[in-house]
């Protein structure tokens, strides 16, 4: 059996409507429309929380992380769960990750830093010591002494390799790739290699790109915080949606650098078997002007536009040039799939894709879960219901802070004819709720968070 490479791709905060190919206005992701065309695009891809670290964390696993208890920000880490570094690493693979970690709040020593999971090599920056960002262009020591009290917010700090730190004040975007591009050069010609690449990009603060990309699209700096120029908050408010002066162009522009980066890795890859998948971690987010088109909702909720994301597969011999999956996959399915590529074995909640990507078909009937605590949903087939607790506080920070409609109450959709969702339907369908509620309570049970 022949073992594939795996390069496993992950954006920050991407929107779903966010790629040329989708006709966008501004949009200039040549990159990821090669990979479109030359593989597949699954229309009805799902990550499993509208939020970076617990989504991260059913990823990398292949479980729902409500199974140690990941429900939001506050209650997020990777848990003890294998991993798919891990499984591919005892069977016989070369692991490389390369960008953006956030599981929690770990430091270096601790399970969620890619060394202690599994990963041979890495070169990473801790975003949950950062309130979730790692600065576009600032890692070293010099800068945190010049940010002082706004290093953390700005994600302004070294990365790792390993377990040493690592400065550098290139753009972060470039310094991943060019990093996951050295492993690959390495490993290519020694034995199967797993590389996990995690971008920074497209999270906010945008704005912070290099000065020959602001120059040549007309874009005027904008200044990071720093104490003493207002309350954090009331800043932050000013940086975005709708407050932020261009922010749009800033955001299509971090879009268009990472694009050309993934170009690069594309080019890296070419003339080998390399299976390469693209995803991002949750949908669009409002404050950062993500398009999430057609979607309802973004990032922090359960509607479409915060759990649907853009996911492409290109698999040489496996899936057709330019086919489309539209039946429901999950980030879950990940660790399954690509153990079943490598020869071995991945148990937890995903499923193996091979057939949905060679046929361009899945399992239609599929149910799938959501749950936050203050909200939740399951989709089963193309129905799909979502429960919000709009009074809830976690909601009305969202609302009030990222500018972000949360809704209440239940609503239920059925996706094959609304995906976005303008029309409840759950008045009109009692007896349908209640199966679907109870599948819920069920899948609560499973998970150990009845």
């Amino acid at each position: 059996m022949t073992r594939p490479n795996i390069l496993l791709i992950v954006s920050d905060d991407h929107g779903y409507a966010d790629r040329s190919a989708h006709g966008t206005p501004g949009v200039n992701t040549p990159a990821l429309d090669r990979l479109a065309a030359e593989g597949a695009t699954c229309t009805d891809a799902y990550v499993t929380a509208p939020i970076c670290s617990p989504s991260r964390a059913g990823m990398i696993t292949g479980q729902y992380q409500q199974r140690w208890g990941g429900l939001w920000f506050d209650s997020a880490h990777i848990g003890t769960a294998p991993t798919i570094a891990e499984t591919l690493r005892t069977a016989g693979y070369a692991t490389g990750y390369f960008g953006k970690v956030h599981y929690g709040d770990e430091t270096s020593a601790d399970r969620g830093a890619p060394p202690h999971h599994g990963f041979d090599e890495s070169f990473y920056g801790l975003a949950g010591q950062s309130m979730g960002r790692l600065h576009y262009r600032h890692h070293s020591v010099a800068a945190v002494e010049e940010y002082g009290d706004a290093a953390r917010p700005m994600g302004v700090q070294p990365f790792w390799s390993g377990e040493e730190p690592a400065e550098f004040d290139g753009f972060t975007t470039d310094e991943i790739a060019d990093r996951a591009i050295d492993f690959i050069g390495r490993r290519a010609a020694e034995e199967p290699y797993f590389a996990m690449v995690a971008f920074n990009a497209v999270h906010n603060f945008c704005w912070q790109l290099p000065d020959d990309e602001l120059e040549a699209r007309g874009l005027q700096g904008f200044e990071d915080w720093h104490p003493g120029a207002s309350e954090y908050l009331d800043w932050y408010d000013g940086a975005i949606s709708p407050n932020l002066p261009d922010g749009r162009a800033y955001y299509l522009a971090q879009l268009e650098l990472m694009d050309r980066a993934i170009g690069r890795l594309l080019d890296a890859v070419d003339g080998q078997d390399t299976i390469v998948v693209y995803l991002t971690d949750n949908g669009g987010s409002q404050c950062n002007y993500g398009d999430n088109g057609d979607l309802r909702g973004t990032k922090y909720t359960l509607w479409e536009g915060g759990i649907r994301v853009p996911f492409l597969v290109r698999w040489p011999g496996v899936t057709a040039p330019g086919s489309v999956v539209a039946e429901p996959v999950s980030a879950l399915d990940l660790a399954a799939t690509f153990a079943a590529a490598a020869g071995t074995e991945h148990t937890g909640d995903g499923v193996d894709l091979r057939r949905s990507l060679a046929d361009a078909t899945g399992d239609a009937a599929r149910e799938l879960h959501w749950d936050c605590g203050w909200q939740w949903a399951v989709r089963r087939g193309s129905w799909k219901l979502l429960s919000v607790s709009g009074d809830d506080p976690t909601a009305e920070y969202v609302a009030r802070t990222e500018h972000t409609v949360t809704g209440n109450g239940l609503f239920l959709t059925d996706l094959s004819s609304d995906r976005g969702e303008a029309e409840n339907l759950a008045e009109g369908r009692p007896e349908l709720v209640r199966e679907l509620r109870a599948a819920h309570d069920r899948w609560r049970a499973d998970v150990g968070i009845a």
